[in-house]
């Protein structure tokens, strides 16, 4: 291992979680195997191999199939509640290995180690809401139109769920997804990122552990690795009625392409191009708070992540003055250093997408105000470091309308009224998260109001990066419609069904329909 990994015990972490010099790529549950291509993990931190993963062949996809299909057999008549009693075990086991996998996330993906932590609180905190959920997994009671009839609905374990999810949040998201569909009595295959694919094994075997602790089979919680290839095998398979992807905007149209096609569901998570708006009434000091760790958190790498700030004509040199100010006193470097606001890109295909965002936006017409730039020298070695930048555009420029996965931050100038700085955040292709600075409260519920924000999520007086478990997160337009996580998001992971009882002596028809024998 790299010395910077044993500076910060991630030697130690890599133990604790299980982690090998050579790692098999497939899993049913204990059970290892994988015969295909090695797939080697490097961190962006400083460009160290972490370890390899043996990707997923056709042939050990099949043995995960069916294996995964002959476990929801079982699992699907195990009591909602016993199953939540196991995730609330997950955790519990999470908690306890909290530090060596929130240090894995951040070495492997280049988040910030207070990111890596919290996002293996997010893991907790979903398993918290599952065992709770797994108790109230309710249809609804309704009344008949025929006398002595009763009518209600109930839900059903859809079957294998297939999970792909992407490297930012490498362990995250997978949880939001696999700890409800564990308790809806689902079985979960789950593809993590080709860039992230120790913390899928080390996830999988946390998994495994508690679940071979409560008697279960294998094939309730199945890793496989690989490129898009893998992917393709999930995609592709009838077997799988659902499958939940997170990614870019180009592969949730492929998967939705693929799936549709065989008439499977599809939950999507895909890009966001998300805006702050800030008005005249709004808190300077707390807009700024909340559109740098927006802008630059993940080194901009958060599908919710602050691509835009919309600023009022009456205020936009003092933010704009405020936000260079602020932007001059963030510290960049390992980001397993605490001192440190923003790590690296996950590789250097981002730096080079970053550098022609740059050169696109001068391009188009645009000032750079803080010109951002690839860091080099000791502590740089990787290549993926980059400074955040500040660029003065247009919200039509080709460049604004995309998503770029890089910390680079758009100036837009609105006049007039708030509407009009609504349109302008509309008026993008994307649907995630969205935004508004302000302190007067018809501007707030305007923005919240059926004719405001067309996004997923919708916030006052809090940034567009980072959500809560409680509530079901998504967005719409070409971000893709789904919901993870909380409120009633559960429901896309089973199947409802409506049922009529006759406790008569007669059948009578519906709709008053006469058929007599």
């Amino acid at each position: 291992m790299a010395e910077v990994a044993l500076d910060f015990g991630m030697e130690q972490a890599l133990k604790m979680l299980g982690i090998e010099e050579l790692n098999p790529g497939s899993s049913t549950g204990n059970s290892w195997f994988a015969n295909g291509e090695i797939l080697q993990s490097f961190s962006p931190v400083d460009n160290s191999l972490i370890g390899k993963v043996q990707t997923t062949t056709k042939a050990d996809y099949d043995k995960v199939l069916s294996t995964a299909t002959e476990a929801f057999k079982i699992w699907r008549k195990v009591s909602a509640p016993k199953r939540g009693e196991i995730v609330r075990q997950f955790g519990q086991r999470l908690r306890e290995l909290k530090e060596p996998l929130g240090k894995l996330v951040s070495y492997e993906m280049g988040k910030s180690y207070q990111e890596g932590l919290g996002e293996v609180q997010e893991m907790i905190d979903i398993c918290d809401f599952a065992v709770g959920l797994s108790r109230q997994l309710h249809g609804l009671t309704m009344h008949s139109e025929r006398p002595e009839h009763r009518m209600y609905e109930q839900y059903h374990p859809l079957g294998v769920v297939g999970i792909i999810s992407a490297f930012n949040f490498p362990v995250a998201v997978w949880s939001w997804n696999t700890a409800l569909a564990w308790v809806c009595g689902d079985v979960c295959v789950w593809k993590p990122s080709e860039k992230a694919p120790l913390c899928g094994v080390a996830c999988q075997k946390i998994a495994a552990e508690v679940f071979q602790a409560n008697g279960m089979p294998e094939g309730i919680s199945c890793l496989i690795n690989g490129d898009y290839r893998v992917g393709e095998y999930l995609t592709h398979d009838t077997r799988i009625p659902l499958i939940s992807a997170t990614g870019s905007i180009r592969m949730g149209k492929i998967v939705a392409q693929a799936v549709g096609a065989r008439l499977g569901k599809t939950l999507l998570e895909l890009g966001g191009n998300n805006a702050i708006i800030v008005t005249p009434d709004a808190d300077i000091k707390m807009t700024i708070i909340g559109a740098v760790f927006g802008a630059v958190g993940t080194c901009g790498q958060r599908c919710t992540s602050t691509r835009r700030l919309i600023i009022h004509e009456s205020i936009y040199d003092q933010v704009k003055d405020a936000l260079v100010a602020a932007y001059n006193q963030l510290k960049i470097g390992n980001p397993l250093d605490e001192n440190n606001h923003v790590g690296p890109l996950i590789d250097t295909d981002a730096v080079a997408m970053y550098k022609n965002a740059l050169e696109k936006v001068v391009a188009e017409g645009g000032k750079l105000l803080v010109p951002g730039g690839v860091l080099e020298g000791e502590g740089f070695e990787s290549g993926c470091y980059v400074k955040p930048a500040i660029a003065e555009a247009e919200n039509h420029f080709e460049i604004v309308q995309d998503e770029t996965f890089a910390p680079i931050l758009y100036l837009l100038k609105y006049k007039g009224d708030v509407e009009n700085a609504i349109a302008i955040q509309n008026g993008v292709r994307q649907g995630l998260s969205s935004a508004i600075m302000t302190n007067n409260l018809r501007e707030a519920e305007t923005f919240l109001s059926a004719g405001g924000s067309d996004c997923g999520i919708a916030n006052v007086n809090i940034g567009t990066s980072g959500a809560e478990i409680g509530g079901a997160f998504g967005g719409e337009k070409e971000t893709g419609g789904g919901r993870e996580s909380g409120s009633d998001a559960w429901k896309i992971y089973m199947r409802r069904q409506t049922n009529t009882i006759n406790y008569s002596t007669g059948l009578p028809l519906a709709q008053g329909i006469k058929f007599d024998l």
